[in-house]
């Protein structure tokens, strides 16, 4: 008894099934087409996502900028601390579409609290002396206060995307309304 060849395995039928990776039948069929070349990435539904997400981050922005010009004192900063964890949730969704919201918000907060944390050295401070951009996105010195303002824009951002990606049921008629023209 010879024993198959690593490329001559056959199925329960005794046939050698193909080594390409698809027949040109099956590339003809619609069902391939569809599934095969439309990959998570590029679907639709992850289209429209990474389209809401960016419209967030950018409303966001517009927000931040926009307390920051309008208000001051602590209001201004503890606000800018927690929509600066929004944002951060905005491009995490935008970069992973598919992101359940407790996971998105959570990256937020170990994002923003590590770059909080990043304020112990003087590293931020010197590339903030040097840049105005550095200065809003790193900041330049720690506040043990802005680990809370990060939650809470942690917990607004998770909430947020959880009540836009809830999925509405369609209005249906209720099954079990009685009828009252019948009652005579």
């Amino acid at each position: 008894m010879t024993h198959p060849q690593p490329d001559e395995r056959r199925d329960g039928a005794g046939r050698v099934p193909r080594t390409r990776a698809f027949s040109t039948r099956a590339f003809r069929t619609r069902a391939f087409r569809t599934r095969a070349f439309r990959t998570r990435a590029f679907s639709t539904r992850a289209f429209r996502t990474r389209a809401v997400a960016a419209a967030a981050a950018v409303l966001t922005v517009a927000a931040a900028l926009s307390v920051r010009t309008l208000a001051g004192g602590g209001f201004a900063k503890y606000a800018g601390d927690a929509l600066y964890t929004v944002l951060v949730h905005a491009l995490l969704v935008f970069l992973a579409p598919r992101v359940r919201p407790l996971l998105a918000a959570g990256g937020a907060l170990v994002f923003s609290c590590a770059v909080e944390f990043a304020q112990l050295s003087d590293v931020p401070a010197r590339l903030s002396a040097r840049s105005g951009a550095a200065r809003l996105v790193l900041g330049s010195t720690f506040n043990a206060p802005d680990l809370l303002w990060y939650a809470v824009g942690a917990g607004a951002g998770w909430w947020v995307h959880r009540w836009a990606g809830r999925r509405r049921p369609p209005r249906a008629v209720q099954p079990f309304a009685r009828d009252l023209s019948s009652d005579s």
